[in-house]
């Protein structure tokens, strides 16, 4: 680790928490789980998210709702990064830190645990559309080609034309404000997270069953319409389909049947990442919890309970920080 001095503090700005970093060199957006992702995300990630503030990121926290319309939550989270984007260079200037990293959207990484890989991977995925709407209807018919219900392919693409012309205003508006901010001028890539590094730990792309018990009720669910969208397979079409994610790392764990059936997918199918940016670790699907108290790290939900805090860098955290600067370095 660099600098153990420095305190993790987190501040709301606008639906998220953010923890500034005086000198950052990056900033890693992070989207936890189901549960932990919704009640307390600082608490409970708390040992790794520390660990990457002082190897030098800005830390955002990302929310989102419990839904099972993935769709909308992904593009919460899209208009969110440029809600927080500008506030960023403001809140820096005003405390006489270092922006220079945020004048980049290269620099912005995305660090995922299970169900808040599947938003990652959405928003890679989106990356993919074209800017014509008529090209853009096309793409999305050909993702949802099995879906026999037409308002529901008709509500995707309205939804995500409407998604894709609010982000692209958005981006004029930041460009200006940071303008206003710093008298600085911002590079934005893409519309969406294209040329930025993302890393998935223990990636869970399931279906309606894995949130409701028992399997009857999800079947009755998703007959309904009202089940998981996108489902597993057009997730993995606009995964397969978009060509990109070339800067991805994945973090899969040993013990973990919960993210077993995506990480064989990532791997044995989609066969990405290449194998130096796959890591296959101890523990189960909820290591990347965890706390830490003194010279020990508390996993909150793994074995063993308690390990000092090398051996839970060793085991984890170092894995992620090399992983995480690989493929920066790959990405330039």
């Amino acid at each position: 680790m660099v600098n153990t001095t420095l305190k993790l503090r987190f501040k709301p700005v606008s639906h998220s928490w953010v923890a500034l970093h005086p000198q950052p060199k990056g900033v890693v957006q992070f989207i936890a789980g189901a549960f932990f992702g919704t009640f307390g995300p600082m608490l409970f990630y708390r040992y790794l998210l520390q660990s990457l503030f002082e190897q030098g990121y800005t830390i955002i926290l990302l929310p989102f709702n419990f839904s099972f319309n993935h769709y909308l939550e992904a593009g919460f989270l899209m208009r969110e990064q440029y809600e927080i984007l500008p506030e960023l260079v403001r809140m820096a200037s005003v405390a006489g830190y270092d922006y220079e990293a945020y004048l980049d959207d290269e620099n912005f990484s995305w660090i995922g645990h299970s169900l808040g890989c599947k938003y990652i991977s959405l928003l890679e995925g989106f990356t993919a559309l074209p800017t014509e709407p008529q090209d853009r209807e096309k793409f999305i018919r050909s993702l949802l080609a099995h879906t026999s219900d037409e308002s529901q392919i008709e509500s995707v693409i309205a939804d995500i034309n409407i998604l894709f012309e609010e982000l692209k205003q958005k981006i004029i508006e930041d460009r200006k404000l940071i303008d206003t901010y710093v008298g600085r001028k911002i590079k934005i890539k893409s519309v969406f997270i294209k040329g930025q590094v993302s890393i998935l730990l223990a990636p869970a792309i399931a279906d309606t069953g894995s949130a409701i018990r028992p399997q009857f009720l999800a079947d009755f669910i998703d007959n309904l319409g009202w089940g998981v969208k996108p489902t597993v397979e057009e997730t993995r079409n606009l995964i397969k389909d978009s060509g990109l994610f070339n800067i991805m790392g994945l973090v899969c764990f040993k013990d973990d049947n919960i993210a077993k059936l995506t990480c064989e997918w990532f791997t044995n199918i989609l066969k990405k990442p290449p194998q130096e940016f796959i890591e296959s670790l101890k523990g189960g699907h909820l290591k990347p919890l965890g706390i830490q108290l003194g010279n020990y790290a508390i996993n909150l939900f793994d074995k063993p309970f308690i390990e000092s805090v090398q051996e839970r860098n060793r085991g984890f955290e170092n894995n992620v920080i090399k992983l995480l600067e690989e493929l920066k370095v790959k990405s330039k």
